[in-house]
């Protein structure tokens, strides 16, 4: 195992072909100095309206830091209503920035949502997207397949991938190996906070490819590194960070609780395979607990990019991978991880630019992840590969031109259920097998069932989501 180093290692980066031209169409230019003053002094103490884009501005390629939380519910944040978790710092976000309220997770999990975003495709496209999580090594996020950081990289971009991976394990699949430049993180679906023991009893934090020893609590270790690398001087590349908590997922270990982290070691130790899931350990005040910690570890890395002199210029997303689980405050939603209902798939996400977007603003467009890798390839100048066509669709447009989004559908497909929405309209079949339509504009909640009323529409929503699911790779089995 190595030790820590203070500074990751650099490698070498691809160049930017093409990406000038691209970038002009979204009116970016690599010398255009910013132009607007920073959100948070326009609209300090502003109350939040409606989203409108301010086309008169043009910047440089952003820098991008994509920050996910783990598990964390829509509700859970201060911002979006949670009555006892305090959330100062992304409730600052928020108000610097743009909050989308109908905003979703690619999937109900952690690893398919985590393919949508890589890929910026439907999880299904992909052999190791149909894992609903992956849970063995067998499959994964295959190296041959472009990627957000591999598409980034080729047009200049500096790439880091910090935190959770969950898209296949060593050796055969790896951060590395898929476009990040940079890795320093966990490969498993879940590890335990100090000792970094996975689902197997196998310890599980990596620098690149090797093993690293700290046993400090996780979450700290990786808000000091994301600190350093938005702090680094990276020259004229502008620089992709997926940040990726752990937190708040289970087990339910917050900062400090040494005695709790050495009981469920000792019971992984001793076989326990389900000793990560911690069933008979949380409550509602320990998730409280660690979801503020969360909201203090993005903080000190948004203060770290401030004090580097890039914030301006610095796209920052915050989001989950999916709902909220077990302590989560989901209401008014029903359901939870692992359900297409609203609660296990409709996410908190907050997007601040200074440069390009004013703050103080609220989003009720409904958008994906996949959407969110089309959008942050267009901003930096280029292109998905032919071959493998996005099944998001880029919101620069509507971000930066005020361009009205057109109507699409979002599709979503786990094993036993089935949804999709088309403006207000959602179509469900949950694991019972029936067919449900509800009006999301008047009933958030997935309680009152249109299907006998509006029967036309429903097999109208039904052909759609049939439609692609048919073009997708079927389950094992």
């Amino acid at each position: 195992m190595t030790s820590y180093e203070p500074n990751l290692s650099r490698r070498a980066f691809g160049g930017a072909v093409g990406a000038t031209a691209a970038a002009a169409a979204v009116g970016l230019g690599a010398a255009a100095p910013a132009q607007a003053a920073p959100a948070e002094a326009q609209h300090a103490g502003a109350e939040e309206r409606e989203f409108r884009a301010d086309r008169g501005r043009r910047s440089r390629r952003p820098n991008i830091l994509f920050i996910l939380g783990d598990d964390l519910g829509w509700a859970d944040l201060s911002s979006y209503g949670s009555p006892n978790i305090k959330t100062p710092n992304l409730d600052r976000l928020a108000r610097q920035g743009v909050r989308f309220t109908d905003a979703y997770s690619g999937s109900a999990t952690c690893s398919p949502t985590r393919f949508s975003l890589y890929t910026g495709r439907y999880p299904g496209r992909a052999k190791g997207g149909l894992a609903e999580p992956i849970a063995d090594k067998t499959v994964g996020l295959e190296p041959t397949h472009p990627t957000l950081a591999s598409l980034l990289r080729d047009s200049g971009y500096a790439t880091a991938l910090i935190g959770k991976w969950h898209c296949g394990y060593l050796p055969d699949y790896s951060p590395t190996k898929s476009g990040w430049d940079e890795f320093f993180g966990n490969f498993g679906g879940a590890l335990e906070y100090y000792s970094k023991l996975g689902l197997g009893g196998e310890y599980d934090l990596y620098e690149g490819d090797a093993e690293y020893k700290d046993l400090r609590y996780y979450t700290r270790i990786l808000t000091e590194r994301a600190s350093e690398y938005v702090s680094r001087d990276h020259g004229d590349k502008p620089w992709l960070l997926n940040l990726n908590f752990t937190t708040p997922h289970w087990p339910w270990i917050a900062d400090g609780d040494t005695e709790a982290s050495a009981e469920v070691t000792r019971r992984i130790k001793a076989g326990d395979g389900r000793a990560l899931w911690h069933q008979d350990g949380g409550s509602i005040e320990k998730y409280k607990q660690m979801v503020e910690d969360l909201d203090r570890s993005v903080g000190e890395v948004l203060k770290a990019l401030k004090r580097s002199g890039q914030e301006e210029d610095t796209l920052v997303f915050f989001s989950s991978d999916n709902g909220g689980e077990r302590f989560s405050h989901n209401w008014p939603l029903s359901g939870n991880k692992a359900s297409l209902q609203e609660g296990g798939i409709r996410v908190p996400n907050i997007v601040r630019w200074p440069a390009r977007l004013d703050g103080g603003q609220v989003s009720h467009v409904p958008v994906f992840t996949p959407d969110w890798t089309a959008t942050l390839l267009e901003l930096a100048g280029t292109r998905a590969n032919p071959a493998y066509p996005l099944d998001g669709v880029s919101l620069a447009g509507y971000l930066l031109r005020g361009e009205k989004p057109a109507e699409r559908n979002l599709f979503w497909r786990v094993r036993g259920e089935r949804a999709l929405r088309r403006g207000d309209w959602k179509y469900y079949r949950g694991k019972a097998g029936r067919d449900q339509l509800f009006n999301l504009a008047g009933d958030i909640r997935e309680q009152a069932d249109k299907a006998a009323l509006e029967p036309a529409r429903l097999a109208e929503l039904r052909a759609a989501w049939e439609k692609t699911d048919a073009s997708l790779l079927p389950y094992p089995g």
